[in-house]
């Protein structure tokens, strides 16, 4: 398949710190690509960086072929985007928040079939400061995909959320890439990673050490997929 996702060579400095060092990795569509380490290790740089957040000092971001750097709006209008905050009013609803975001994209999605399809109509006039933390995730979800993304990105979806509200947001994202769309998960945990990712890569103090399948990484190791990454980030 082909790659939706095209990093290369990805840097990036903050003052003294090399917050990523030559970075590189695709995702294919179809595919759900995690991108482990520790806290501080670079994920949400990486992340911010293929968003146009952050620019990076080198290096080069393709979106479904399009230079992030020369064509930055129609390659932006194929990423949806979770970030760790989501920075919704208190008292907006969901279906306000959804008509809200689909007023920034050309041909987006109803927000009737989004409400639907992440389980939110009952909740569809509810103040958002009164969603639960499941709820409050899958409207996240669902504003990502208002604009009909190619591209996914999730930076840490699940954290904070109890264990059986983060097995159903992990549902959501486990059936996204079923319609081809490429899925970059940033994850600290380890069973969410083995869950739901086709591939992973490590990433410690900014530089990538190891890529493959979840599997792949356990078998050549003998070792969880924990002690994996354990051993990677404490080189």
């Amino acid at each position: 398949m082909p790659a939706l996702i095209a990093v290369g060579n990805l840097s990036h400095r903050h003052g003294a710190v090399q917050a990523i060092d030559d970075v590189s990795f695709e995702v294919a569509a179809g595919e759900i690509f995690g991108l482990l380490g520790p806290n501080g290790a670079g994920k949400t740089t990486t992340l911010e960086s293929i968003l146009g957040l952050t620019r990076p000092d080198q290096g080069r971001v393709e979106i479904c072929g399009m230079d992030v750097r020369t064509a930055p709006r129609q390659a932006r209008e194929k990423i949806g985007a979770v970030l760790q905050a989501t920075g919704l009013q208190d008292k907006i609803t969901p279906r306000e928040a959804l008509n809200l975001f689909a007023a920034f994209y050309p041909t987006p999605i109803a927000s009737m079939v989004l409400l639907e399809r992440f389980g939110l109509t009952q909740k569809a006039d509810a103040a958002y400061d009164t969603l639960s933390g499941g709820q409050k995730q899958r409207l996240a979800l669902a504003l990502a995909f208002v604009g009909d993304p190619q591209v996914l990105l999730l930076d840490e979806p699940t954290t904070g959320l109890d264990p059986q509200i983060r097995r159903e947001v992990q549902d959501h994202i486990s059936s996204l890439k079923t319609d081809g769309r490429a899925v970059l998960l940033s994850t600290h945990d380890m069973d969410e990673a083995t869950r739901l990712c086709d591939r992973v890569a490590v990433i410690a103090h900014g530089r990538i050490v190891a890529t493959g399948a979840p599997h792949e990484l356990i078998a050549d190791s003998g070792a969880s997929l924990e002690d994996v990454i354990l051993r990677l980030t404490a080189r």
